[in-house]
């Protein structure tokens, strides 16, 4: 069944009256929100829920520390406190509280640049993401023009983290109702379906059967992006031993190059940041049938051949188009 808690964003009070922290104002964030049996999200004996609910805590403690701390150096000193294969999720939290915070002070995406040239530019995938939160919080939907700072085509992540918020927040409706948001069609509905469909990962606590029998519901021109950003779930956040990543592979069917497109983004956000966990290199093996520097290399190929300028939804689509089609050439020489 699906079943959904909606939105809970706080504003609250400063409560240790530190002259270093914001007195008012605060975005707070409380920890039990990554709570699978709170969310009312599928439970199953093993590891997987301890790993995507640690998940979610990370994204929440970067939030909080973002939401918190005058300055983007002790916002950072509290972010790199979290365990390391684990803070990624907390820089796109950073990400959503600083763009939540720039649009309500018209500070022009100053925070959201201060991170991606500073700490998060190693997590520059995941803080574009986060900025799609923002956006989806306030109600609104991320723009066509990259803000300053931004990477002009990572910014398109942006409708992927609007993606996982909706389905995150919104199950009933976007889950289980399958609802797209009104006037939402092209490019924006697949890259958005590919956060959607990161969100399920989460939402079925990576279970491979779950998952796909989710997917099945869907109409048919959706499943390959949810595809995708179960690939890219799986491999980033984990929670799949290599059996259960075989039968998702498995059950992606005509859909393993998106499947193994979003695993190739994911290990390229992996091996940025310098911390490739033992269960992305099992999912790059399983899901891409290569290694993670081999995966993620797919993705810096297909976007050097974008060429010079590229930046639009449709060069975005076309970066996907071109991992998916190094896969296929790699599984057609056997290596998939």
């Amino acid at each position: 069944m699906v079943r959904n808690r909606g939105p809970e964003l706080s504003i609250g009070r400063d409560a240790t009256g530190g002259g270093a922290r914001y007195t008012a104002g605060l975005l707070r964030q409380d920890l039990a929100l990554a709570d699978f049996g709170a969310r009312r999200f599928r439970l199953r004996p093993g590891p997987a829920r301890g790993m995507l609910e640690a998940a979610a805590r990370s994204f929440l403690e970067g939030f909080n520390a973002a939401a918190t701390w005058r300055t983007l150096d002790r916002a950072v000193d509290a972010i790199e406190r979290v365990d390391k294969p684990l803070r990624g999720f907390a820089f796109e939290g950073a990400g959503m509280a600083y763009t939540l915070l720039d649009m309500g002070t018209l500070a022009r995406g100053r925070r959201v640049r201060d991170l991606l040239e500073g700490a998060g530019a190693d997590y520059r995938h995941l803080v574009h993401v986060g900025t799609g939160w923002g956006y989806a919080k306030l109600g609104l939907r991320p723009g066509s023009r990259a803000p300053k700072g931004t990477d002009p085509l990572l910014h398109w992540l942006a409708w992927d983290g609007y993606g996982f918020h909706q389905g995150f927040f919104h199950s009933d409706r976007v889950v289980g109702g399958r609802r797209l948001e009104r006037g939402l069609t092209g490019d924006r509905r697949a890259i958005r379906d590919q956060g959607l469909g990161r969100a399920l990962w989460f939402h079925e606590c990576a279970d491979p059967e779950g998952v796909s029998l989710r997917i099945a519901e869907f109409p048919a021109f959706r499943r390959a992006d949810l595809w995708s950003g179960i690939g890219l779930a799986a491999t980033y956040a984990g929670g799949a031993d290599r059996d259960e990543l075989a039968r998702l592979r498995d059950h992606a069917g005509e859909y393993r190059a998106d499947l193994a497109q979003g695993c190739a983004f994911a290990s390229a956000a992996r091996l940025l940041s310098g911390v490739v966990p033992e269960h992305t290199e099992a999912a790059a093996a399983v899901l891409a049938g290569a290694p993670v520097p081999v995966a993620a290399g797919w993705t810096d190929e297909a976007k050097a051949a974008l060429g010079a300028g590229a930046g639009g939804s449709a060069d975005y689509q076309r970066w996907r188009s071109g991992i998916r089609e190094r896969w296929a050439h790699r599984a057609q020489r056997g290596g998939n």
